[in-house]
């Protein structure tokens, strides 16, 4: 059966919601962390500690109340934008992707009793291939058929490439410190995995 919401799990899934706010215009505060010309958004990284840490269904929540508090209009994605209209733009598709990442990846997870470093990487680098299989495609789906601007498929991987070099680093970085965290959230929290049946 499943069990309801904490007042602890409401509080973790707006902790995450917010720290996606913060990364995707992480930039207009530190603007050395733009290099070459790339700003280095750390959504993806807080998306997949998401999962790591939390699991698979507050991870996801938390990535819906992002994408919701966004669609409804507050300033909380890339560039401080906010609308309906950013989820039908060329990014939408990673906003969409944050969702599925954060599930799958809390997933991943939670197939361990006992997750080890293996199992965070694992699920990592699952979650950052998820992302950008999403995110690209949908990038280029939105350019070819409503945006109008013509991209080939492989154009699209060639313009994430840059990104995707900085996220890699990234998700090297997060699972590595996701296993000492993941144990620290467990005994302080009491954030349970869902038990097999």
């Amino acid at each position: 059966m499943k069990k309801g919401f904490r007042t602890l799990d409401l509080t973790l899934v707006g902790m995450f919601a917010a720290l996606m706010a913060v990364g995707a215009n992480i930039t207009s505060w530190a603007p050395f962390l733009e290099v070459a010309g790339v700003p280095l958004s750390m959504q993806p990284f807080f998306c997949i500690l998401a999962g790591l840490l939390l699991g698979s269904r507050l991870g996801a929540l938390s990535m819906f109340v992002y994408a919701l508090v966004g669609i409804a209009g507050a300033p909380v994605f890339a560039q401080f934008s906010g609308g309906i209209g950013v989820i039908f733009g060329s990014t939408g598709g990673f906003i969409i992707s944050y969702i599925a990442t954060a599930y799958v990846v809390g997933k991943l997870v939670e197939l361990k009793k006992q997750p080890n470093l293996v199992t965070f990487f694992t699920a990592s680098f699952v979650g950052i291939a998820l992302i950008y299989l999403i995110g690209t495609t949908y990038m280029w789906l939105a350019l070819n058929v409503w945006l109008g601007t013509p991209m080939s498929y492989s154009a699209a991987w060639i313009v994430m490439a840059w990104f995707m070099v900085k996220d890699v680093i990234f998700t090297v970085a997060g699972a590595t410190i996701a296993p000492r965290i993941y144990s620290a959230v467990q005994k302080a929290t009491g954030l349970g995995r869902p038990k097999a049946a």
